[in-house]
């Protein structure tokens, strides 16, 4: 912990001068305050590039600053002045770098050239481009393909993704975990079985046009802050932001733009959430089963008596399935149960559930807080589920919107990136590229962990990420990683995952997306999906952090050519040589998303991948959109629960980070400022166990399988929080979690519901240990 570590309240809104001093800040430290503001304006432009951090819509029309304070913070991480070359792995060992923490790491600047441990000096060493490549390929061609890894970040354009994935299936195999098996898997589990589609239904003029959005388990003041403009102009026009979420946070209460010069000059303030519930983590299913309950029993009076109907029965009848089942399931769930799971009151559900019975259109937002669960997919399922009783699927100003994290993480799936055979069409590849796909189902990202820590992986690929940060079970994972053959990291920055190498270990530094990506036939553009399924062109504007960098086209290819066997059908050269030609085979295999691709790229706004349940079609098993019964009101079965040293403690991000990327040790929204070592705690849960502000306590998980996972050195902080209830900031306590603690179905790590026993230290904790 910093010693100048101070925590106290912060009374500003969201955005405001707090968020403009942030972002000249980062660029004075990366050296870019001039040229970065400069290279900022053409950020989620149609003739720039987009954002590298969230994927929130780029609308049609933008604002003159179409950036957040966290997206700018993205960029000058990116443009650094700052350089990891040769030089400075030959100063640093990776005993000593495992020292330095996240924020440090990355903070040393942008990789410069390819890189190759040497165990007998415990160092990076420069090495050929030709020489790392020949080696891989010769030492992947040693492998049975099910032994393999090929892992992908939500970074990777449309481009780059579809690439990967071919050159996964040629090599063997389906083994290709994402980002996404981390956050919302348990959207691309739950959605297909509720509305026929793997993503959401909101498009951004459906903000313009909705009367009530219902908003749940996402911090959108610092995960996604650009959406907090909408949300602004919704709140402006009178409607109804209700919010159920177990932590208070700024952006969901309120916001000053600080893109609105009379805004800034006044001081004035938008108020987000118009009700705000504070339910318990893991209170989802109950909370909306008390929802679904009272428009059901309040619709059933209202046909009694002969009024008007509460719910949409002309929908649910042309449309839905399972409808009769559900309502009796709301029906006869009991009030003490609802109230206790939930922690709100029958009343507080009342006063939200009657804000919706009278809205025409209404959407319904979440993020991890639903999906990061034991029941992730079933939470999902409920809010669709609670959307279908009053027919708010399928038309303006109506859906389902999940929030997805990086910037492309959506489309890597839309393009190949599954582990599941039966989500691509192989059949379509194997006519386009002369071979026969593997159809055996492959590993996800637990299933990853689990065989690396059983040393059934022998080699582990990872296009961007820092995978044993991101991943839980970190011990046993970071243990179990050195006894990899091969451990390959195609990478822009210095991570946790480069200082854990395997028996064989690179680093292949590559160009960033803000970068001008020069190739046989000129500057080159790639494409990224956003939250709404809708495509954006992306054009890099700054010069490169070196010359030695290769694109991560160039480097895919390079490993297929030198690992796979020559394909006349694969033109990988052609392909780096002018990304269209991607595009073209990207449109040739996927012709209902992608048609026109080359030419639609860069219409402003975008283009959008058609979404069937838009238009009220439904690819499910029954051709209707279905009820989906939940098996307990609790999301998170087995956690003790009559044990009151038992507390809920789930992981969330500070406004100075994007997913395992730290910027700094400031969260100013949260008033936390020189240190991530904080455990946020209810005043009465503090006073109960003998605490005071500002002591020091170890976590230990609560589960009784033999293994012991503790994570000490964090400062106890009153928040608003309900009791039994915590939170700590990821990844620093993924350490704490199993990883076989994950959604039913999904495997989404359940990191939103850790069970964990607190108990007070005199030590500290370095912002990572090793």
């Amino acid at each position: 912990m910093n010693d100048d570590a101070k925590i106290e309240p912060y009374t500003g809104p969201a955005g405001g001068w707090g968020s403009v001093k942030s972002v000249e800040s980062i660029l004075t430290r990366e050296g870019r305050l001039i040229t970065g503001n400069a290279l900022l304006l053409k950020q989620n432009k149609p003739d720039g590039y987009a954002c590298v951090s969230c994927a929130w819509a780029k609308p049609a029309e933008p604002h003159p600053f179409e950036y957040c304070e966290n997206g700018a913070k993205a960029t000058a991480w990116e443009l650094t002045t700052k350089r990891v070359t040769p030089e400075f792995f030959a100063e640093h060992t990776l005993s000593e770098l495992r020292t330095w923490s996240d924020h440090d790491l990355e903070e040393a600047g942008r990789l410069t050239h390819p890189m190759r441990y040497d165990r007998k000096t415990d160092t990076y060493v420069p090495v050929a481009w030709d020489e790392a490549f020949r080696e891989i390929g010769q030492v992947l061609n040693g492998f049975d393909p099910r032994e393999v890894v090929l892992y992908a970040s939500g970074r990777a354009s449309l481009e780059t993704s579809y690439m990967w994935a071919l050159f996964a299936r040629l090599y063997g195999t389906n083994n290709l975990p994402d980002s996404s098996n981390m956050c919302h898997e348990s959207t691309s589990v739950a959605l297909p079985e509720s509305i026929g589609v793997p993503v959401g239904t909101v498009i951004l003029d459906d903000f313009e046009k909705t009367d009530c959005i219902l908003f749940f388990g996402q911090n959108v003041g610092t995960n996604s802050p650009r959406m907090l403009h909408p949300l602004q102009e919704a709140s402006k026009r009178g409607v109804p932001i209700i919010t159920f979420n177990p932590l208070k946070e700024r952006g969901l209460e309120r916001f000053t733009n600080p893109q609105a010069p009379t805004e800034m000059l006044t001081g004035s303030e938008t108020l987000i959430s118009s009700q705000y519930h504070q339910l318990k983590i893991g209170g989802d299913v109950a909370a909306i089963m008390g929802l679904a309950k009272i428009l059901i029993e309040a619709d059933d009076r209202a046909q009694a008596a002969g009024r008007s109907p509460v719910l949409d029965h002309d929908f649910i009848a042309e449309h839905t399935d399972g409808f009769e089942a559900f309502a009796e399931a709301a029906r006869q769930a009991q009030w003490p149960e609802i109230e206790r799971r939930s922690g709100l009151s029958h009343a507080t559900l009342e006063a939200a559930a009657s804000i919706y019975a009278r809205a025409s259109a209404a959407m319904g937002i979440y993020g991890m807080g639903l999906t990061q669960h034991k029941a992730g997919v079933e939470n999902v399922q409920m809010l669709a589920n609670l959307l279908l009783l009053r027919g708010n699927i399928g038309k303006p100003g109506a859906g389902i919107c999940p929030v997805r994290g990086h910037s492309n993480v959506q489309g890597q799936r839309t393009v190949g990136i599954s582990e599941k055979p039966e989500l691509v069409p192989l059949d379509k590849l194997k006519e386009q590229y002369g071979f026969e796909p593997p159809r055996w189902k492959g590993m996800m990202t637990v299933e990853a962990c689990e065989g690396i820590i059983k040393n059934e992986v022998k080699a582990f690929v990872a296009l961007g990420g820092n995978f044993v940060r991101a991943a839980p079970e970190t011990a046993a994972l970071e243990e179990a990683w050195t006894s990899l053959r091969l451990s390959v990291q195609i990478s822009t920055k210095l991570n946790r995952n480069h200082l854990i190498p395997g028996e064989i270990t690179y680093i292949l530094p590559c160009l960033g997306r803000i970068e001008i990506d020069e190739q046989a036939s000129g500057p080159q553009a790639v494409a990224v999906e956003d939250s709404t399924a809708c495509i954006h062109g992306s054009k890099g504007v700054a010069k490169p952090a070196s010359p030695d960098l290769l694109s991560e086209p160039r480097i895919v290819a390079e490993l297929a050519k030198a690992t796979l066997q020559p394909n006349p059908n694969v033109p990988w050269d052609e392909w780096v040589a002018d990304y269209s030609r991607i595009r073209d085979a990207i449109e040739e295999t996927y012709p209902d998303d992608f048609r026109g691709f080359n030419d639609r790229m860069w219409q402003p706004g975008g283009f959008h991948r058609p979404i069937a349940a838009r238009e009220r079609q439904w690819k499910t098993r029954t051709g209707k959109a279905n009820f989906i019964v939940p098996k307990s009101l609790e999301a998170d079965l087995g956690i003790a629960e009559n044990d009151p040293n038992v507390f809920k403690l789930m992981t969330v991000r500070s406004n100075d980070q994007f997913n395992t990327t730290v910027y700094g040790y400031h969260d100013r929204f949260r008033g936390v400022k020189g240190t991530r070592m904080v455990l946020f705690m209810n005043r009465n849960d503090i006073a109960r166990l003998k605490l005071e502000e500002g002591d020091l306590v170890m976590l230990t998980t609560a589960v009784d399988d033999g293994i012991k996972r503790q994570v000490s050195g964090l400062r106890v902080t009153p928040y608003a929080i309900p009791e039994g209830c915590c939170a700590s900031y990821y990844p620093e306590c993924n350490p704490l979690i199993p990883v076989w603690h994950h959604a039913d179905e999904s495997k989404v790590p359940a990191a939103k519901s850790i069970p964990i026993r607190i108990s007070p230290t005199s030590q500290t904790q370095p912002e990572i240990a090793e």
